[in-house]
């Protein structure tokens, strides 16, 4: 099954919509430039508040490693998300501080960053079509088969995730602006992409367990 990312969550009836949607992840986002910004302090309370079942994922850019690795710490964040450009050797800083995951984010323009994503030495990859929230896809064409697990991000919204769930069949979906309205999150288009997600893979279901059509 596709796993499903909410992100840029910052208000408490955002956390009550993902209780009752169950998303496997949500995201807080700390980078101070964007509108979706919370403080560790925000974060800490929005978290109390989530359901125990859904993991959260902080989103960084070019953060000190000790900020985040203490956020890991202290359980407001399960997961670090790495959206600047980050190196090899930041992933090396920030794992001699902790063994939770990590996610590095990848803008994808080129073949090229298709490759580079792929030898990253994080947990995960994140396929983007910009630093975050841009509200635009990439040429999916460029990524052929996934040969690793990896979040599908950019331009992702209610009415085009079946088809990138269909088509490349990812680890898991991110979505941000695509399920926001004016700014803020909308509990509609939120409960609309995770229905959408589930829909998809439902669909996909039968086949995998009798095979192709083909086959039938």
């Amino acid at each position: 099954m596709t796993k499903i990312k909410l992100c840029g969550l910052s208000r408490p009836c955002d956390i009550q919509t993902a209780n009752e949607l169950r998303p496997d992840y949500i995201g807080f986002v700390f980078a101070p430039r964007s509108h979706r910004y919370v403080t560790p302090g925000q974060a800490a309370e929005l978290k109390k508040r989530l359901s125990p079942d859904i993991q959260t994922v902080g989103v960084f850019v070019r953060e000190d490693p000790r900020a985040v690795a203490a956020l890991l710490r202290d359980g407001i964040i399960d997961i670090a998300q790495l959206h600047g450009g980050e190196d090899d050797d930041y992933i090396r800083s920030l794992r001699a501080l902790t063994d939770k995951p990590v996610i590095q984010a990848f803008r994808i323009d080129t073949a090229d960053d298709i490759r580079r994503a792929w030898n990253s030495p994080a947990d995960f990859i994140l396929l983007d079509s910009g630093e975050g929230g841009t509200g635009t896809s990439f040429d999916w064409t460029l990524l052929g088969a996934l040969s690793r697990p990896c979040f599908l991000a950019g331009g992702l919204a209610p009415s085009n995730v079946g088809e990138a769930v269909r088509t490349l069949h990812p680890y898991a979906v991110d979505v941000s602006s695509g399920i926001e309205t004016d700014g803020q999150k909308d509990s509609a288009k939120m409960e609309a992409f995770v229905t959408a997600v589930r829909a998809a893979d439902e669909a996909a279901a039968p086949l995998s367990r009798f095979g192709k059509e083909d086959d039938l």
